[in-house]
C-alpha cells in the first residue's frame, strides 16, 4: 500500500503530512491528533482502513510536536494558529472534498474550524472522544478525581491547591488515572507505531492546554462550544469509550447538541477508542464513511 510523506510550509516552519493510499477512490478521510501535541503516530493503527475501504487517509504533525516540531514559541499554541495551518493543508494537498475526524483537542480543533470558517467540501465530521466544554471536561475529570483511592485523590488535590505537578506522589496517582481512562503502557505487544520513538509536544500541551487533563489553564482553557453546537450542519459521529476521558455525560451531550448526528460508544475503552477496539472501530468508520459519501 502506497504511503505519501511530505512537509508543507507554514509560519516559516514546516507541517509534516503523511497520505496512505493517495490513489484511493473514495473521498479522503483527514485526521486530527490529539493534545495539543500527540503527534499523528498512534492514528496509524487506522492505516488498514485506506486499503479496505480504497479511500485515501491523510494525517498530519500540527505545528509544536513530532516531525513539526517547533519549542520556545508560545505564541504559536493557539486555537487561530492550528487552525490556520489546517485550512493550509487542505489548500495544499487540494482536499476539496473530505470527512474530518478529530480525536481529543482534534475534535475541539474540527468545531473551531466549521464554526467560525464555515469551510465548504466537508461531507461529515467524526468527533472522536472530544469535548465541546473546557469547563464540562474538568468537572468530569474531578468527579473522577473524587472517585479514586484516598491517597491518589489527596495527592491530586495537593497538587491543585500548591500548583506543584512534580511530586512523586501526584505523577504515581496522574498515571493510576491516565491508565484508567486514557491507555495502558506501552508493551512489546502494542501497534509498532505506538512503539516508534516520537517528538511528543510538552511545550504544545502545557501552553495550550494545561499540566494535566483535568486542570485547562492554557490557551484552550476558555473553550466553551456547546451552544454552538447546532451550527454544525453536516453529518456527524460521535465515538466514545465507556472509560473514556471523554465520560459519557460529555458525548451525550455533543450527541444532543448536533443536529444531524450519530453515537457509538464503545464498551470495552478508553481515550484511545481505535487501540482498545480497533477493529470496530475501523468498521464503524467504513460504514459512516460509505453512508455519508
Amino acid at each position: 500500500m502506497k504511503i505519501i510523506e511530505g512537509k508543507m510550509p507554514f509560519k516559516g516552519h514546516e507541517t509534516y503530512y503523511r497520505i496512505v493510499n493517495p490513489a484511493g477512490s473514495k473521498t479522503p478521510l483527514l485526521l486530527l491528533h490529539g493534545g495539543p501535541g500527540s503527534t499523528h503516530n498512534y492514528l496509524e493503527v487506522l492505516d488498514p482502513l485506506a486499503e479496505l475501504d480504497d479511500r485515501p487517509l491523510v494525517m498530519y504533525d500540527q505545528i509544536g510536536c513530532g516531525l513539526s516540531m517547533v519549542t520556545g514559541q508560545p505564541e504559536l499554541f493557539t486555537a487561530q494558529v492550528w487552525k490556520e495551518e489546517l485550512m493550509a493543508l487542505r489548500d495544499y494537498l487540494k482536499l476539496d472534498q473530505v470527512h474530518i475526524l478529530g480525536q481529543s483537542w482534534g475534535g475541539m480543533l474540527q468545531q473551531i474550524y466549521q464554526i467560525e470558517e464555515q469551510p465548504t467540501g466537508v461531507k461529515s465530521y467524526i468527533f472522536s472522544s472530544t469535548l465541546s466544554s473546557a469547563k464540562l471536561w474538568r468537572e468530569e475529570g474531578m468527579r473522577r478525581v473524587n472517585l479514586m483511592p484516598a491517597v491518589h485523590r489527596q495527592a491530586i488535590l495537593k497538587a491543585e491547591e500548591s500548583g506543584n505537578y512534580q511530586s512523586s506522589d501526584y505523577l504515581e496517582a496522574l498515571n493510576v488515572f491516565m491508565e484508567r481512562y486514557c491507555c495502558g503502557p506501552v508493551t512489546e505487544d502494542s501497534p509498532a507505531c505506538l512503539k516508534r520513538e516520537k517528538s511528543a509536544g510538552s511545550e504544545a500541551y502545557m501552553v495550550g492546554w494545561g499540566p494535566n487533563e483535568f486542570t485547562p489553564t492554557g490557551t484552550l482553557s476558555g473553550f466553551e462550544y456547546t451552544d454552538h453546537l447546532r451550527e454544525i450542519a453536516q453529518p456527524s459521529l460521535v465515538i466514545s469509550g465507556a472509560m473514556d476521558l471523554s465520560s459519557p455525560y460529555i458525548a451525550k451531550t455533543m450527541y444532543d447538541n448536533l443536529p444531524n448526528a450519530e453515537w457509538e460508544l464503545f464498551q470495552y475503552s478508553r481515550h484511545m477508542c481505535y487501540i482498545d477496539e480497533t477493529e470496530k472501530y475501523i468498521n464503524v468508520l467504513i460504514d459512516w464513511l460509505n453512508r455519508k459519501d
